[in-house]
This record gives C-alpha cells, sequence and structure tokens, in this order.
C-alpha cells in the first residue's frame, strides 16, 4: 500500500502518536498501529519515534500500512468439557484462564484451539481465528459457552443475541454487603478513554446495557449474586457491578481488593437458555461451579 502523510494542526497537538492515528485508522487495532511504530513503518518527521510520542503542531506524520495475513486457527489436543451437543451447536464449560479464541499476541492453547481438536469443522462466520464463536468469556471467567457448528446455526445463534433472546445467568460474588435483595442496573457501557482496557459507565455515551441481580447468600464483608443480563457487553457485569460499588471479588481492575492466594475472579457463566436452531426446541444448559469458587466459598463460612 501506498503511504500516508498526515500534518498536525493545532486540534492534533499534544496528542499521543498511536491514540491520533487510532483516530486517523480506525479500522486498524491499537495495538495493530503501536506495531507498525515500533517497527518504523511510522515515521515523524522522517524519525522513528515511540508510540507515546506527543504530538506538536506542524509535525508531519508518515504511515506504511501492512496488512497482516489472516490467522487461521490450529486445533490443539486440549481438553474440553461438553455440557450439550446436537447437529447445530455444543454448549462448553469453558475454565477460567482459557481465552475463547486467538488475539493480543496469543495464539495457541485458546477454546478455539481445542474446539478445532474434538469437532474438526465448525461455523466460518466469525472468521478463521475464531470459528463457532458467537459470543465470549472473559479469560478469567468460567462456565457455559456456545458454539455454533455450522454457518446457517451460528446467523440463527447471532439472531438470537442481538434480538435478546438468549438468557444468561451468572453467579457473582461482590465486595462488601448488598442492601436491597434485588435490582437492576440500566447504564450504558463504554470503553475508558484514559484506561483503554476498562469499560465505563461513567460518560454520557456508550452500548445500551441493563444487569440484574439477586441476592443469594450475605457473607462476611461480601455477597453471593445472581446475575441476569439482557446485554452481552464488554465486561458487563464487571464494570455494571464495581459501578454500584460492589466489585466482583477479585477483579483488580475494578477496584475490588488483591486475593493473593487466587488465580481469578469470582464470576462464573452458570445458565443458558436459547433456541436450538437443529431443533427449533429452547433448551437449558448449566455449567457447575468449579471447585475452586466452591472452596472459595467455603473458607468464607
Amino acid at each position: 500500500m501506498n503511504p500516508l502523510t498526515y500534518s498536525i494542526d493545532d486540534a492534533a497537538a499534544g496528542k499521543r502518536l498511536d491514540l491520533f492515528l487510532k483516530i486517523q485508522l480506525p479500522d486498524r487495532s491499537r495495538a495493530q498501529l503501536q506495531d507498525w511504530i515500533k517497527d518504523s513503518k511510522v515515521l515523524l518527521n522522517g524519525q522513528k519515534v515511540k508510540t507515546g510520542h506527543l504530538l506538536k503542531c506542524g509535525d508531519r506524520v508518515t504511515v506504511t500500512p501492512v496488512e497482516r495475513p489472516p490467522l487461521a486457527a490450529q486445533a490443539e489436543d486440549l481438553p474440553v468439557a461438553v455440557l450439550y451437543r446436537d447437529e447445530a451447536v455444543i454448549a462448553v464449560d469453558k475454565p477460567a484462564g482459557m481465552v475463547v479464541h486467538s488475539g493480543a499476541g496469543v495464539h495457541s492453547g485458546t477454546l478455539v484451539n481445542a474446539l478445532l481438536h474434538h469437532f474438526g469443522q465448525l461455523s466460518s462466520t466469525g472468521g478463521e481465528d475464531r470459528p463457532g464463536i458467537v459470543h465470549r468469556l472473559d479469560k478469567l471467567t468460567s462456565g457455559v459457552l456456545l458454539v455454533a457448528r455450522n454457518d446457517a446455526a451460528h446467523q440463527h445463534l447471532a439472531a438470537q443475541f442481538s434480538g435478546r433472546e438468549v438468557e444468561k445467568t451468572y453467579i457473582a460474588l461482590v465486595e462488601g454487603t448488598v442492601p436491597k435483595d434485588s435490582g437492576r442496573i440500566d447504564k450504558p457501557i463504554a470503553r475508558d478513554p484514559a484506561k483503554r482496557i476498562k469499560m465505563t459507565v461513567r460518560l454520557d455515551r456508550g452500548r445500551t446495557a441493563w444487569s440484574e441481580y439477586r441476592v443469594l447468600r450475605r457473607l462476611a464483608k461480601y455477597t453471593l449474586l445472581e446475575v441476569t443480563i439482557g446485554t452481552g457487553r464488554t465486561h458487563q457485569i464487571r464494570v455494571h457491578l464495581s459501578s454500584i460499588g460492589h466489585p466482583v471479588a477479585g477483579d483488580r481492575l475494578y477496584g475490588a481488593a488483591s486475593q493473593p492466594d487466587k488465580e481469578r475472579f469470582f464470576l462464573h457463566a452458570l445458565r443458558i437458555r436459547f433456541t436450538s436452531p437443529a431443533t427449533r426446541q429452547p433448551v437449558t444448559v448449566e455449567a457447575p461451579l468449579p471447585p475452586e469458587l466452591e472452596q472459595w466459598l467455603a473458607s468464607l463460612q
């Protein structure tokens, strides 16, 4: 591709180089743009600079885009706990610590790698690096996750998710005593401009999101909740619960205290209800609370 050139005016002066490029090239990920800067594919006044370099009025930025070949996921012999399967869909119990699909430098050891080994062909709708993946769970969240076996099933499931016809229920242990027995959090979610790995509800903009909770048990310094979400935004439960002053236990990103003896935070996708694309019948799948969370609860009794 031909180089792109940008002249920095007063409006862009003072911005970080990588953030400026993200505005100019919104279809590129920030990680990719930072790689270009590190690899000298982005020059400032003809010189290599760091990703966080602050721009000045009159600067000249030259970008030589580099296209990355798509990374097709490869099969790996990794264990998968199957909770349900039919001709169209597979429901698995994802363990905490396993990434769903490749990205951000992770290309092996993912759930997708394991699924390809056990099931071979999956839906191609999501692309070569995430076959079968209709929705996701955070790396440190465990529980039930649906996988589409073919493109028709993927489209059918995606329509259910977008139409909010899929019911997703989680178990969360949160810090503090939640005063009400139940409640609803209805706050739009956007990416935090100050810390890009976080989401926030503190902006006037964002994607519509709601979460409903019900108290299951009150413990010393903690409350065990059942949480149902009608939307599936990034970090939705984590940011919503943190916004009411009750972050998920162990979730340091959203303000919870450190748990040095724990390798995860306490959030588990307990149950999912959907309509099977194969049978057109309603299906409910549950994933039992994993042993490490059972032990965590027992330690608080």
